[in-house]
């Protein structure tokens, strides 16, 4: 289960941020990345984050700690900002925090190299959680202590915004044209021999056991907590096997970065 904390001070919004995230202090003396329920799409956002985050550090992925954030509102009370202010307001209870990373920089696919083997493995994480959100005009990476780091899991396993679509989501391809590791020519066959076979029943069924009921209560369609908590499982279970088959590694949009080395050919040598 993910260690709770109690956020002690808010610090400062990202606004880089869709959803308005904020640096907060916690009375652990950590500082998080805090991500609310009262923001975006609220609390299913949190419940990805926590999939696939906590199934990315299972894999070997570099992902910020994880944890429960306990919020309460009067810590808002000072903020100048009104929209943090009715941010915070909206957000009392249980919140995600994830470990912030001093000192780190966004990725930039011109000034730092990733190896083919990296590379597919991080494109074979996204195909499986369906993360739109990796493009290279929004990376979701950041390079802390000369590591790639993967950040921002909200906009993935996005069948759960229309349950009844999660049956047919394993049959689903992953377009990766516009994946912002492309030009690396990232070798997503080994990396599903690597990783699929570790992405077990079990395994899912750890890292949805991870995600707070009261983040899962009254889904429609669902009798328990637990029974959504089956269906991420069945989903993802289903799509491990087989999706590396149905990445798409294609010639990106025509608004793509005209700088981006072996973008077409994929030719790792040509990046420096």
């Amino acid at each position: 289960m993910l260690e709770e904390v109690v956020a002690t001070r808010y610090v400062t919004p990202l606004r880089e941020g869709g959803s308005l995230p904020g640096i907060v202090e916690a009375d652990d003396l950590g500082t998080y990345v805090m991500k609310f329920t009262g923001a975006g799409q609220g609390r299913k956002t949190l419940v990805a984050e926590v999939i696939c985050g906590r199934l990315a550090q299972r894999l070997g992925l570099r992902v910020p700690a994880l944890v429960r954030m306990r919020l309460d509102p009067v810590i808002g009370r000072s903020e100048p900002d009104e929209e943090v202010q009715e941010l915070l307001k909206a957000s009392g209870g249980l919140n995600l925090g994830m470990d912030y990373l001093p000192g780190s920089i966004g990725f930039d696919p011109l000034a730092y190299r990733v190896d083919a083997a990296e590379a597919g493995r991080v494109v074979w994480f996204d195909a499986l959680v369906g993360n739109v959100d990796r493009s290279w005009r929004n990376p979701n990476l950041l390079v802390w202590h000369g590591d790639l780091w993967l950040i921002d899991h909200g906009a993935t396993i996005i069948w759960h915004h229309n349950w009844p679509t999660a049956a047919t989501a394993a049959a689903r391809g992953y377009d990766a044209s516009d994946h912002v590791l492309a030009p690396f020519g990232p070798d997503v066959a080994a990396a599903a021999a690597e990783l699929a076979p570790r992405v077990t029943r079990e395994m899912l069924g750890a890292c949805a056991a991870e995600v707070p009921d009261v983040w899962l209560a009254d889904e429609p369609g669902f009798a328990s907590p637990d029974e959504v908590r089956r269906a991420y499982t069945d989903a993802l279970a289903a799509r491990a096997p087989s999706i590396h088959e149905r990445v798409t590694l294609g010639e990106p949009s025509t608004d793509r970065p005209s700088q981006a080395p072996g973008w077409l050919t994929g030719r790792t040598e040509a990046v420096r």
